[in-house]
């Protein structure tokens, strides 16, 4: 489970991310990660 997100995360720190665009990524992480949940239940 905690090497779920690795090659995404270490692909994404190879290049510099906006912060604006980081927060964004974040949010639909987290929501995509809600609705997972959400569906098991």
């Amino acid at each position: 489970m905690q090497q779920e997100g690795l090659f995404k995360e270490m692909k994404l720190r190879r290049h510099y991310e906006k912060p604006s665009v980081k927060k964004k990524r974040i949010a639909s992480e987290v929501l995509r990660r809600k609705k997972k949940f959400q569906r098991r239940y």
